[in-house]
């Protein structure tokens, strides 16, 4: 049991680093569907906070809410504190003006986790604005965090008594349901991204993810033999490198009217099998070093990622489109090893440095010198100093 429950880890891991790889790819302008890797993301989160909560419920009878959600500040806020200051810093001294100016105006939406809804509400447009945003990737970290605020209350509510998970999985599956109709609809205008960066709208993601994670699938993905077990992961996961590979943003037919839905679906059918029939080849194949290794830094790939691309990509043309990803990959990947190290894992696991109650003060520490900064930057002024008024007539 203990090396079955290793390999699943293992794998899950594994999807993951294929997941931030298709991200970084696709930020460099290399690979057009790889944004569809976010996806992944949203039900490899949704399946296992739903396991641990169902754990716990199992367990204990109860969901202890306070120190579910502490374990959550832990794993994320120490390296988003670390990475949004020092992007504040590294806009400051070597961004164009509206970098910089964009950057103070989003930090608060960031420390409120809420930016995805910044963004909606300002109709700052995803797939034509963002180049210019050096927050703009952290959208998501803003669904996710809002959704492990809410759904935790439904599953403490919903998850009593003999037919809990029964009941969580209604509740999941007919929850995703509303989602895809509220993709549909909102995906319908000339700019989709209400569609796209909605907690509504990406909660199907999430809550298929939520679904996969619960008994009554649990139970039917075991019954599936290894060999058709096999058959379907290879199946699926060639369909989802497909779609990262062939998907041409918003512009890619029935995207907002169904395809999310089913690139979500495909990757929840695909993570229930890895995770409930043991030794399938897609599993061997995620578990190996090399997408195990990228899964493991992949949140703080992804936090550093994207303020990188910003700095370096526009100064490594020289390079050519793959020479110059490369180099910003690199970079990116050794700020996530070295966040990794220093600050997620010891604030984490209250190791090293941060043990006992140092790690929180010296997160809370950063994030005060953040907010400083914030206040004492001062804002450019776009466009100043580039036309002679007295010279308008």
């Amino acid at each position: 049991m203990v090396s079955e429950r290793r390999a699943h880890i293992a794998a899950l891991d594994g999807l993951r680093g294929f997941a931030v790889a298709a991200v970084l790819l696709f930020h460099a302008g290399l690979l057009p569907g790889g944004f569809l890797g976010v996806d992944l993301f949203f039900v490899l989160s949704g399946f296992l906070i739903t396991g641990l909560l169902l754990g716990e419920t199992a367990g204990r009878g109860r969901i202890a809410l306070a120190a579910f959600w502490g374990r959550r500040a832990r794993r994320l806020l120490p390296a988003l504190v670390c990475a949004v200051v020092v992007t504040m810093v590294a806009m400051w001294a070597w961004g164009t003006p509206a970098q910089l100016r964009f950057a103070l105006d989003d930090v608060p939406w960031v420390g409120a986790q809420a930016v995805n809804w910044h963004y909606i509400a300002e109709q700052i447009g995803y797939w034509n604005a963002s180049d210019s945003r050096a927050f703009a990737h952290l959208w998501s970290i803003g669904v996710e965090w809002q959704f492990y605020l809410a759904w935790p209350l439904v599953v403490a509510v919903a998850a009593w008594g003999r037919y809990g998970e029964r009941i969580v999985a209604l509740l999941a599956g007919s929850g995703a349901l509303v989602s895809l109709a509220l993709t549909v609809s909102f995906g319908a205008a000339v700019d989709t991204t209400r569609a796209y960066e909605g907690t509504d709208t990406r909660a199907a993601a999430l809550l298929l993810g939520a679904l996969v994670a619960t008994a009554p699938v649990r139970d039917l993905a075991r019954r599936v033999p290894r060999r058709a077990a096999d058959l379907v992961c290879l199946v699926l996961a060639g369909g989802l490198a497909a779609g990262w590979a062939m998907t041409e943003g918003e512009k890619a037919p029935r995207l907002f009217q169904g395809g999310l839905f089913l690139h979500s679906l495909a990757a929840a059918v695909l993570i229930a099998l890895m995770a409930q029939v043991p030794g399938t080849r897609a599993a061997r194949i995620a578990g190996s070093r090399l997408p195990r290794r990228m899964g493991e830094v992949s949140y703080s790939l992804y936090l550093w990622h994207w303020p990188v691309y910003l700095l370096l990509l526009p100064r490594l043309s020289g390079l050519g489109d793959w020479g110059a990803a490369a180099v910003a990959i690199g970079v990116s990947l050794v700020a996530a090893a070295v966040t990794k190290r220093l600050v997620e894992d010891p604030v984490r696991f209250r190791s090293g440095w941060a043990c006992g109650r140092r790690g929180p003060a010296a997160v809370a520490a950063l994030a005060l010198i953040g907010v400083t900064l914030w206040m004492a930057v001062p804002v450019p002024v776009l466009g100043a100093g580039t036309v002679d008024i007295s010279r308008l007539r």
